[in-house]
């Protein structure tokens, strides 16, 4: 059966089990600083991970559990696949809008080659300027933060100029920066709606509480539609039945073979 919506994202009610959410976005709101964020761009950008296909990458993140999620504790591939058949069930016309759903967290193979949960899963910012008022935790989670304290960072618009877009700012590293870097440097042929799904769908102070506003730009607000109908099916889909990934999977292979074939640079 599935969850009731009221139930997910609820993150004044955890269990003792689940301390380890806050645990995690204490710690990554404590180190994600701005030029934490642009560093780990400057060491992944180059690919350090290897080459490897969509296919045996899905087999690396078979089994990590997100630290970072109080809505599920199942692998990480058995959520990608359910989210896929969500958008699929949905938009039987749209493919490639399926295979986001599939490859949309593979990023989080970081925290398989050394990197702490902080740096890869959870919700987003924008680093550089004031933390949004809706995020996860509140501004609580940012006391530690050095940024805070720095006048450079601290002010409305930061280092930023009003309106200047969402390509143009650098938000937390995570899996979903990652993995738009790995996709745009292998050239892979996903429709900018797509690109924006994976980029941003962990941006949920712009896509969920629409914060950001003074940052943003037309291309964005045109984006945002796509990125809140992903986000819907990233986030209702988790529940307990588990796709039969066997008999679904050659629908997958398939689209790989069309978007994405052979070994990617990661």
């Amino acid at each position: 059966m599935d969850k009731d919506i009221k139930n997910f994202r609820n993150y004044d009610k955890l269990t003792e089990d689940a301390k380890r959410v806050k645990d995690t976005y204490y710690e990554m709101h404590t180190k994600q600083t701005h030029e934490f964020a642009k560093s780990q761009r400057a060491k992944y950008g180059p690919g350090i991970i290897g080459e490897y296909t969509v296919l045996e990458m899905l087999d690396l993140v078979a089994g990590l559990v997100d630290e970072s999620d109080p809505d599920t504790s199942l692998p990480n591939d058995i959520h990608m696949y359910q989210t896929a058949e969500r958008i699929r069930e949905a938009y039987p016309d749209k493919p490639w809008f399926a295979l986001v759903g599939l490859i949309h967290d593979l990023g989080k193979i970081m925290a398989l080659k050394g990197e702490p949960q902080w740096a890869v899963v959870g919700d987003i910012f924008i680093t550089g300027c004031q933390p949004s008022p809706s995020i996860v935790f509140g501004n609580d989670s940012f006391k530690d933060n050095p940024d805070t304290a720095d006048e450079r960072y601290n002010t409305l618009h930061g280092v930023y100029q009003p309106h200047c877009g969402l390509e143009n700012v650098v938000t937390s590293w995570g899996h979903d920066e990652y993995m738009y870097q790995v996709l745009t440097r292998n050239k892979v042929d996903l429709p900018d709606e797509g690109l924006y799904m994976i980029r941003f769908h962990s941006l949920y102070p712009w896509h969920h509480h629409q914060d950001y506003s003074h940052l943003t730009n037309e291309r964005d607000a045109q984006m945002l539609p796509w990125v809140q109908k992903f986000s819907s099916f990233d986030l209702y889909s988790k529940n307990e039945t588990i796709p039969d990934i066997p008999t679904i999977k050659p629908f997958y292979e398939s689209l790989i073979e069309q978007y994405c074939p052979g070994k990617l640079l990661w």
